[in-house]
């Protein structure tokens, strides 16, 4: 069935995924982004019959008005909690109170040497709203210090007018001479509108690629191509306002229509240190696939253009996609205790080193079609 299904991606062409500014400028100013950050405590309102009822309830906010945002989060002081926090919130999009999402514990990491600051949420993306409300419960122990609701808007951007791409028709892949994937198309940073004020100014390195790991966003699928720099925007003041980390986490993202776009900033081009995956991200790289996938199907566009950053990535630093590697542990938060060594496939999932559910149940049964089409690239 794999090879049916690795065929059959590989049987597309590449998309080309746009970059670099619109034909006709735009008259419209650029607003940066902003977090509102809400303090939890205590149970304002007595649990009513749709309340999720898991764990026992430290929090269970009102129905509360907020600024506009479009991303939501919950972060806690304590980064080693997510075990036993289960969160759960609502949001007032268009007037209309959205039913209760759970939104998962993360597994990432600073991936920079530096001790980690805070835990959370994977962010959520809820389109532009103007309500929350959150419930949080404890499956054993004591709830988690200074939990917070981080509210998020994205601001706008010149990127946010470009078409979605792919918009044009499909190309062959193009190759160098010595047989190497040459780099796909990439919207970089700037064509994102990454406020390049908030992250660190120091780019940090690892000394090479040997694995690369494939994750979700799990911010939900509710947006679309045209949203994705507000989606990525995002995701980047998260990562570094709320979780306390240098950066954006993942070197690559590609949403539903194919598009790649840069992550992590240092060159995409270089083997840049990445916060993608807790204990393994020296001498890795990790690439998201934008939205939900624990049991939606991973869109075809979005599949080929993760397997060609791999096929360019992996194959600059002349690894088998198809291969097996051992990695060591930095830290014992992962799934092996800091200094124990493990053998992963060269292209695995987040899940195989952190207990989490990412990349999703549905793309997750996709990296061994993902393996095979990356060894077709590179020949």
């Amino acid at each position: 069935m794999y090879t049916r299904i690795a065929l059959s991606i590989a049987a597309l062409a590449v998309p080309a995924v746009l970059a670099g500014p619109p034909a006709q400028a735009d008259s419209r100013p650029s607003t940066p982004g902003s977090t509102v950050t809400l303090p939890l405590a205590g149970i304002e309102q007595a649990p009513d019959a749709g309340a999720p009822r898991a764990g026992r309830t430290e929090v269970l906010t009102a129905q509360r008005r907020t600024a506009g945002y479009s991303l939501l989060g919950v972060t806690w002081a304590d980064p080693d909690a997510g075990e036993r926090v289960v969160v759960h919130a609502r949001t007032r999009t268009g007037g209309v109170w959205s039913p209760w999402r759970a939104l998962h514990s993360e597994g990432e990491d600073l991936g920079d040497g530096a001790s980690r600051t805070r835990g959370g949420t994977e962010p959520f993306w809820a389109g532009r709203s103007d309500g929350v409300q959150i419930r949080v419960g404890v499956l054993t122990g004591a709830a988690p210090r200074d939990l917070r609701a981080e509210l998020i808007d994205p601001g706008e951007s010149i990127a946010d007018r470009l078409p979605p791409g792919p918009a044009r028709a499909p190309r062959a892949e193009a190759r160098a001479a010595d047989g190497r994937v040459v780099a796909p198309k990439i919207v970089a940073r700037r064509d994102w509108g990454a406020d390049e004020s908030l992250r660190d100014e120091k780019f940090k390195y690892t000394n090479t690629v040997r694995a690369a790991f494939v994750h979700h966003t799990a911010d939900g699928n509710d947006f679309t191509c045209e949203d994705s720099p507000k989606v990525l925007r995002s995701i980047y003041r998260y990562h570094v306002k709320s979780n306390g980390w240098a950066d954006v986490g993942y070197n690559f993202l590609v949403d539903k229509c194919g598009t790649i776009f840069e992550g992590r900033a240092g060159g995409v081009d270089k083997p840049v240190l990445g916060a993608h995956t807790l204990g393994f991200n020296t001498d890795s790289m990790g690439v998201a696939a934008m939205g939900t996938y624990t049991s939606a199907e991973p869109p075809a566009r979005m599949l080929i253009a993760i397997s060609t950053v791999l096929a360019w990535k992996l194959g600059t630093h002349g690894r088998d996609p198809r291969g097996r590697v051992t990695l060591t542990s930095s830290d014992s938060g992962s799934r092996y205790a800091r200094g124990s060594t493990h053998t992963f496939d060269v292209i695995s999932g987040h899940r195989d080193a952190f207990n989490t559910e990412c990349p999703g149940q549905a793309l997750y049964d996709l990296l061994p079609a993902i393996r095979t089409d990356v060894a077709i690239r590179l020949g």
